[in-house]
């Protein structure tokens, strides 16, 4: 699709990207703001923030390997710099000025990895519940958080099996065991998943996963040492009962990288845009008002 044709109108578009198709979703009116979803090979849709919408123009990515997006040859193709470059694409296709950029969870290794890149390119960015690094200290952190998750809500059944399904989802290696158990689990991404089973429920039955993204076996993220040269305006958002990716690791960025802003949301896991809205759509608000243009569909 070409500049003329109008990147940045609302709906789907796709960019060939070295003849790998690249798709995205535009909405909202404002400051245009990139938004990269966490996974890797988790479907987009999880991240979808309409209070943001009202505020920001948020383009979705819809992240290679998953959806209607193009697939690579193998698995270990799906590399944080790999993303990171598919990204790059999207941005020299729309052709406009300093964007901002959020990355959720893995997304955000990817937004790390792309402001570390090209330092210059962005208004600002939001890493929201992340990490500087993954690696061994961060997996035993992990699950031994969510070991504790059955002590947390001692009245819920489901939670006494999650650790065990968790460790069993890491393993899954087609599609539909990789969705099934992501739906299985996601339960333990939340301060409360069952105080609001209501709300939540078809979230969970909507959620989609592909496996070859989440079987590409790099090597452990790690730029705690490159943090310093993230000159980006930052805003970094915690969960306070975010199991994966908890506070420390946002504590980490926000003391590594000069001039970041912290929030931490008391009452969220892993997705505080469905947990405290109202919090986080304010946060991100501010960081990126009176910054960035509004994007406009030519």
């Amino acid at each position: 699709m070409s500049h003329s044709s109008g990147p940045l109108l609302p709906g789907t578009h796709t960019v060939s990207i070295q003849g790998v198709l690249q798709r995205y979703h535009v909405t909202g009116s404002g400051p245009l703001c990139l938004v990269h979803p966490g996974g890797p090979g988790l479907g987009w849709e999880y991240l979808r923030m309409p209070e943001l919408e009202q505020h920001l123009t948020l383009l979705y990515l819809e992240p290679i390997g998953t959806g209607g997006s193009g697939h690579l040859p193998r698995p270990q193709d799906y590399r944080i710099d790999t993303y990171a470059h598919f990204l790059h694409g999207v941005i020299e296709h729309l052709a406009v000025p300093k964007p901002f950029l959020l990355g959720h969870s893995h997304g955000g290794f990817v937004a790390q990895q792309y402001a570390l890149t090209h330092p210059a390119a962005l208004a600002g960015l939001i890493l929201y519940d992340t990490s500087p690094c993954t690696g061994q200290e961060f997996w035993d952190q992990a699950l031994a958080t969510l070991d504790r998750l059955p002590q947390r809500h001692p009245d819920q059944p489901e939670a006494a099996t999650i650790p065990r399904l968790f460790r069993h989802a890491l393993a899954a290696t087609d599609n539909e065991s990789c969705t099934q158990a992501l739906r299985a689990v996601l339960p333990a991404y939340f301060a409360d998943y069952w105080a609001r089973e209501g709300d939540l429920a078809p979230l969970r039955a909507s959620l989609r996963a592909w496996a070859d993204p989440m079987r590409a076996e790099q090597p452990p993220f790690d730029v705690r040492d490159r943090l310093g040269q993230i000159t980006t305006p930052t805003l970094i958002i915690s969960g306070a009962h975010d199991f994966i990716c908890g506070p420390g690791w946002g504590r980490l960025l926000h003391e590594g990288i000069a001039h970041a802003q912290f929030l931490l949301l008391q009452d969220s896991g892993h997705l505080g845009h469905l947990e405290q809205p109202g919090a986080f759509t304010a946060a991100v608000n501010a960081s990126t008002s009176g910054a960035g243009r509004p994007a406009e569909a030519t």
